[in-house]
């Protein structure tokens, strides 16, 4: 019997979800169609508008041309408000006075679309420059407040572009920050490591004791031998007698010996 409830309660469920589902459907759709028709009278309205314009010289003509501004400014303001509204919600003011302002530019729009019908040319030429002047001052606050929205934007775009940029710079000077790794000696079959040539040997660094053949002359006498005075150098068995005469020697040995004319 449990079984029973549960089945039919788990239908009931599925049956809800699925009217609740059709109905969102359904509404979703209507706006879609809305928004669709919305859009289409809109584009003719904008297309008879100019066609006045054009054939229509005169204060009918204006007319147009006024209600044309009026509906290009707000339209291109709520558009560009509503594109930045949701990534900043700061503007949630600016949203609040847009709407204020929608309400003045559509009491115009309504009393420019009754003065098209007006049969005084009279009249609406007496009246054609306070419109003009109110059609000026809600489209110059309506591009103010979208030139406004769109310069912040910009601005935030290129906030965040530079700091990407300083933080891409980082990154790459990161990676290129390695460290050379320096390749091991070869080592021999007993282990050891190989000896160094003697070409490839460095000078001895300061502090440290230099080799015994380096050693300074005076370094190498001081030794048993050091208050010795030197040996004069014995003469070779080829060298030469020596010609200047001696102390010791006789007058006439003093003299050279004429050489041997034999």
């Amino acid at each position: 019997m449990e079984a029973i409830w549960i089945l039919l309660l788990l239908f009931v469920l599925i049956m809800l979800a699925g009217v609740y589902g059709a109905v969102r459907a359904v509404r979703a759709a209507k706006r879609g169609i809305d928004r669709t028709v919305h859009q289409a009278r809109r584009t003719v309205e904008d297309t008879r508008l100019r066609a006045r314009q054009l054939a229509q010289p005169g204060a009918a003509g204006e007319l147009a041309q006024l209600r044309l501004s009026l509906r290009g400014s707000m339209r291109a303001t709520s558009q560009a408000l509503q594109a930045a509204a949701p990534q900043d919600q700061s503007l949630s003011e600016s949203l609040v006075l847009f709407q204020r302002l929608s309400a003045h530019a559509q009491d115009l729009e309504a009393d420019l679309k009754r003065l098209e019908l007006e049969p005084d040319r009279s009249r609406l030429t007496v009246l054609l420059p306070d419109l003009r002047q109110r059609t000026e001052r809600i489209t110059h606050s309506a591009d103010s407040l979208r030139w406004a929205v769109q310069e912040r934007t910009q601005r935030f775009a290129h906030d965040d572009l530079d700091s990407l940029n300083r933080e891409i710079e980082l990154e790459a000077g990161a990676l290129r920050h390695w460290t050379a790794v320096e390749p091991e000696e070869p080592r021999t079959d007993a282990g050891t490591w190989p000896a160094p040539d003697a070409g490839t040997r460095t000078a001895p660094e300061a502090g440290t004791r230099p080799e015994a053949g380096a050693r300074p002359e005076a370094e190498a006498r001081s030794g048993p031998e050091a208050g010795r005075e030197p040996e004069p150098p014995r003469p070779s068995l080829g060298a030469r007698p020596q010609t200047e005469p001696q102390a010791w020697q006789k007058p006439w040995q003093q003299s050279r010996r004429p050489e041997n004319t034999a």
